[in-house]
């Protein structure tokens, strides 16, 4: 009766352990940076967003130009100029001063706009790479291992050269 009680715990034990070791999550981990600058898509991307903020430079560089010969032109003027027209410039310089800074302001929301237009598809794709990748190696999580991350320890599978297989980079 001992032995059967002895057996019936450890078959017991044995289940439990078994269940356990299965109920285990499998972790991963990818430096997602490191994914993102490799694509293909990432890099056109980024060469699109910096011929864009050069125009707009170019743009505001040369309304500073006019700016600066406008107001030096204006104060070599002053002296022969009567207190009124004078006055009329000032408010004149201010407004196209306040136009430049306006004119940045809309360039850094363009710049941000299409920023956000051009990754998002990049994002998703390498995110659903990720997912596939995940699902086909039974991985159940996927830790994003980028430096300062919330990684703590390394020391799972790293699945970037899968992933970047899977988008044929």
């Amino acid at each position: 009766m001992k032995q059967v009680k002895k057996i019936a715990v450890a078959l017991v034990l044995f289940i439990a352990a078994t269940g356990f070791v299965n109920a285990q999550s499998k972790v991963a981990h990818i430096d997602v940076t490191q994914l993102l600058t490799s694509m293909p898509e990432m890099k056109a991307a980024e060469a699109e967003l910096k011929k864009l903020s050069e125009t707009y430079r170019a743009d505001i560089e040369s309304s500073m130009a006019e700016f600066q010969n406008k107001a030096t032109l204006y104060q070599n003027e002053a002296a022969a100029k009567s207190k009124e027209e004078n006055e009329k410039r000032a408010i004149e310089l201010q407004g196209v001063q306040k136009n430049i800074q306006e004119a940045e302001q809309a360039a850094s929301r363009e710049l941000q706009k299409k920023q956000g237009e051009l990754f998002a598809p990049i994002s998703d794709k390498a995110k659903a790479a990720i997912e596939k990748v995940a699902a086909e190696q039974g991985f159940d999580y996927i830790i994003d291992a980028q430096q300062g991350g919330p990684l703590i320890v390394a020391k799972g599978k790293d699945i970037l050269v899968d992933v970047k297989a899977e988008l044929g980079i």
